[in-house]
């Protein structure tokens, strides 16, 4: 029998997953530092969906680097449609915290991007990150393109490397294309850290670089 919180570190089975809702949460649609949209068209833009554990510290790593648009907190990679903080933290959406990172390829390389994300979080947990328990804390590359996905799976494995030589084990980190679909997160969720400038931030990477262009 699973102990009590166990079924957290498994995904739900598609009859399991809560039901969720037909119409979006309601979205305030201005980034809270910047002022830039969190929704668009984004032409001309890239666009990369990333899970490294609770989205409030992992969406402040990314709207403060260079080149980056704007970015956003949201839900990715299970079930169900539009859902709620609590029931992804129920464990029964097969969703994981995820940030929308919008950047413009001229200012920032796509490297760049996944070098913050790997060097950000330890890619080996599993179904946590830290302290944070749970399938909404897996780690997670959600790509717009193939030419995103090459270049997230040579990174994958490049920095596999350099984790292997510090001891870590295997990466577990979740690589799709296409992307799911993006279910934006709540308001009070959005760009949360420069709105709490006192909140909790889980995140914290092992402490082993990220090589560029090993491979790339």
């Amino acid at each position: 029998m699973l102990g009590i919180g166990a079924f957290k570190q498994r995904l739900p089975r598609p009859e399991e997953a809560l039901p969720g809702r037909d119409a979006p949460l309601p979205l305030h649609n201005v980034h809270f530092v910047n002022g830039q949209p969190l929704q668009a068209d984004f032409s001309g833009l890239d666009v990369l969906d990333l899970g490294l554990g609770c989205f409030w510290g992992a969406e402040r790593k990314f709207w403060q680097l260079p080149g980056v648009v704007t970015t956003a907190a949201g839900y990715q990679g299970g079930v169900t449609p539009n859902p709620t903080y609590e029931e992804v933290c129920s464990g029964l959406t097969g969703h994981t915290e995820v940030v929308r990172v919008v950047f413009d390829p001229a200012q920032v390389s796509l490297e760049t991007v996944l070098r913050t994300f790997w060097e950000n979080h330890d890619p080996t947990q599993g179904m946590r990150q830290g302290n944070d328990t749970g399938t909404q804390y897996r780690s997670a590359i959600y790509c717009h393109s193939q030419v995103q996905l090459e270049l997230a799976l040579a990174s994958r494995d490049s920095y596999q490397q350099q984790l292997d030589a510090a001891g870590y084990g295997p990466i577990t980190t979740e690589i799709a294309f296409p992307a799911p679909p993006f279910y934006y997160a709540e308001d009070y969720h959005q760009q949360y850290l420069a709105k709490n400038p006192g909140g909790y931030c889980g995140i914290g990477g092992t402490g082993v670089s990220c090589p560029l262009g090993l491979g790339l």
